[in-house]
């Protein structure tokens, strides 16, 4: 019941914030209040939480949920908590709260700010959902809410092109990745009979399966998470994202949507191992947005499209164990970069909007010497 309730509670911030959404500042402490309720909650989950067996860190076994059949196929919608999953949940919740109270400051005077709080809260608990999740529906259903929150967030100050063109990019680029990750995913359940992962992952890896299908499959996910994770040849709408509020970026950079591939992934490790072809085509692709990525943020004037160059650089890291998996604790390494990277982005990603209000510009030229005005943004930048 404690993965239900981490779930619940930002979905109740997320309904209330938008309930009082006209109400500025009181949208903003609700949405503050929520997220510190949750992140509070997420403590308690990880002190309690049980490890995974060897091989299956996101403790399948132990999920709990309302059991359904549709169409002859069984689905049992059901959450787990474990100690991975509990901690990263613990990440999740506190770069949101971070960000739920550093935009509660930054977009004090915007009209639209209570819909942003609450298009936040909703991001988490999408993100939430794909990481608690152990049930294949409920990863996609999470996994295409932060698809759609995304492109309001991005778009959120709508009355402007720019926003607008990069909310619409955004939508459009991982909705045509996407159809590979739901294609994918529809083979793995019609191929199982349910739609529980550890069920279609001990079908999928057992003597009757068809190596063939369980390798298409595999690569439809894969071509699925390239487009969520901004990796080539999907990695393009990710600094046109940059216009969105800044608060948005790091949310979007950090904790969720470039890295619930990383997480997918690594929850179906047993069948990435057994899918070469799939492996083969995310290594090619994560190699080359490395390489690609670092150069382009060499040359950045701007430094907020810089962090977006980093950001697709670094999610080619997390990916990286992924791809060359064939031994040892790959999903740790991932998600090991996943932690770290959430935190240091989030951090470098609020830093640059502090000081980009103090010179009104996020180029690189305009904030040389903004440090020595703000020795704690200074001490943050380098911290970062």
């Amino acid at each position: 019941m404690m993965a239900w309730a981490l779930l619940a509670l930002p979905c109740l911030a997320a309904v209330l914030t938008l309930g009082i959404a006209r109400r500025g500042a009181l949208a903003a402490f609700v949405a503050v209040v929520g997220s510190v309720a949750t992140l509070a909650l997420a403590v308690v989950a990880l002190a309690g939480a049980p490890d995974g067996a060897r091989g299956a860190p996101f403790a399948e076994d132990l999920g709990t949920g309302p059991a359904t059949t549709l169409g002859g196929i069984e689905m049992p919608l059901q959450l787990s908590l474990s100690a991975t999953s509990a901690f990263l949940a613990l990440v999740v919740v506190l770069v949101t709260t971070l960000v739920q109270t550093y935009s509660a400051w930054y977009l004090a005077d915007d009209d639209r700010r209570g819909v942003f709080h609450a298009t936040i809260a909703l991001f988490a608990a999408a993100m939430l959902l794909v990481v608690l999740s152990a049930d294949l529906v409920l990863t996609v259903v999470g996994w295409e809410v932060m698809g759609w929150c995304s492109y309001l967030l991005i778009g959120h100050w709508s009355r402007r092109e720019a926003p607008r063109r990069a909310g619409h990019a955004a939508f459009i680029v991982t909705r045509i990745a996407d159809i590979g990750l739901l294609l994918g995913t529809a083979v793995l359940i019609a191929g199982a009979g349910t739609t529980a992962r550890g069920e279609v992952i001990a079908h999928w890896t057992s003597a009757v399966a068809e190596p063939a299908t369980r390798s298409v499959a595999v690569l439809l996910i894969v071509i699925g998470v390239l487009g969520k994770s901004a990796q080539l040849p999907f990695h393009f709408w990710l600094p046109d994202a940059m216009e969105g509020p800044t608060p948005a970026s790091a949310l979007i950079h950090a904790a969720t949507m470039v890295a619930a591939g990383t997480v997918v992934l690594a929850q179906l490790l047993p069948l990435l191992l057994r899918a070469d072809p799939a492996r083969a085509l995310l290594g090619v692709s994560v190699a080359a947005t490395m390489l690609l990525a670092a150069l382009c943020a060499l040359v950045e004037p701007d430094l907020k499209r810089l962090l977006a160059w980093s950001t697709i650089s670094q999610v080619g890291v997390m990916l990286a164990p992924l791809a060359a998996a064939g031994s040892g604790p790959a999903s740790g390494a991932a998600l090991g970069h996943l932690y770290g990277h959430a935190i240091f982005k989030a951090l470098l990603f609020l830093t640059v909007g502090w000081l980009a209000v103090t010179r009104g510009s996020t180029a690189a030229s305009a904030l040389v010497g903004s440090g020595r005005s703000h020795p704690v943004a200074l001490v943050a930048w380098g911290a970062g």
